[in-house]
């Protein structure tokens, strides 16, 4: 896949009755920042801007984790965003509404 900048949407929705659903997102969320991937938080998904490689990895880290850490279940919702000769920002699509 080319290095341009792709544009994508995770939202982590934990099917569990061991913990509060929102203490598994926060560990996902921390993941997504630990990755250094730029990113912003919303009340129902989090957006994530990088190169296509570097966003498909933070997916699966973010999965690995909650498998690692015994999430026992849950559903990965996901939509990217790729323009195939150049950058596709979170910005460009929403600065007319800032």
């Amino acid at each position: 896949m080319h290095s341009f900048l792709v544009n994508a949407s995770l939202q982590i929705l934990p099917v569990t009755k061991d913990r509060h659903p929102y203490e598994w997102v926060d560990e996902a969320i921390d993941v997504i920042r630990k990755s250094g991937i730029r990113y912003e938080v919303g009340p129902f998904a989090t957006v994530l801007e990088g190169t296509y490689a570097h966003v498909m990895q933070v997916l699966a880290d973010v999965n690995e984790h909650l498998a690692s850490r015994g999430c026992p279940e849950w559903i990965a919702g996901f939509q990217i965003q790729i323009r195939s000769d150049r950058d596709i920002t979170a910005g460009e699509k929403t600065a007319k509404y800032q």
